[in-house]
């Protein structure tokens, strides 16, 4: 038994070596049979190591999920909740954009009423939700929302963004105007690293507008 485990193990970590290589080469799509032949091992192995595509994804980003939450940690403890969450998120996008396949793990998992506790996106939100909190009680950010907005909002940035010439880059330029909103001159600019500013922009901190709301002052 301990030799059948011995080898189950290196079956394990060669077919994930492996996966990483190939994932980062063609994302999510990456063929779970090339995965198999490359470990030199049976499709049947690979399956029952990872039984479906998201479970073998999410083994690839393992160290890539701890970092976000380490990093999470890490700001819990920054002077200006505002900043502090806003620089998770920079973070969050930068990861999601450099690792091919990572935004489309999270992309997978809507929210639901009983979220297993060991997925990507339920260790990400237990991690980056104090975040939120503390802004939202900072009246930094409105109380409507919510984590999954904003997970939302980074994973359709980073996905948009992933065939671009320079997506990092372009990804910081949709965060940042997705901060300040539409209308440059109600909302705070922010820009990475920035502790100065301590509002969200108003797309953020008020909600939707209402009909009493000034059209000519939202869009001008």
């Amino acid at each position: 038994m301990t030799g059948q485990r011995s080898d189950a193990r290196r079956n394990y970590q060669r077919i994930l070596a492996v996966a990483e290589a190939e994932v980062a080469a063609h994302g999510a799509e990456a063929s779970q049979e090339q995965i198999a032949r490359t470990a030199g091992v049976g499709s049947a192995t690979v399956r029952r190591h990872f039984p479906t595509r998201r479970a073998l994804l999410e083994a690839v980003f393992q160290k890539r999920i701890e970092g976000l939450c380490e990093r999470a940690h890490q700001l819990s403890t920054a002077e200006d909740g505002r900043t502090a969450l806003l620089e998770w998120l920079h973070a969050f996008v930068l990861y999601a954009v450099s690792a091919r396949g990572f935004a489309h793990v999270l992309s997978y998992e809507p929210p639901t009423e009983n979220p297993s506790p060991n997925s990507c996106g339920s260790r990400i939100e237990a991690a980056a939700t104090p975040l939120l909190q503390r802004a939202i009680r900072d009246k930094a950010v409105g109380p409507h929302i919510t984590f999954h907005d904003l997970l939302t909002l980074s994973v359709g940035i980073a996905l948009a963004t992933e065939h671009h010439a320079a997506p990092d880059t372009q990804a910081g330029r949709l965060l940042r105007l997705a901060v300040e909103g539409l209308s440059p001159g109600q909302g705070t600019a922010w820009v990475p690293g920035d502790s100065g500013s301590s509002a969200l922009a108003s797309t953020l901190r008020d909600g939707p507008p209402t009909e009493s709301v000034d059209r000519s002052r939202v869009v001008g």
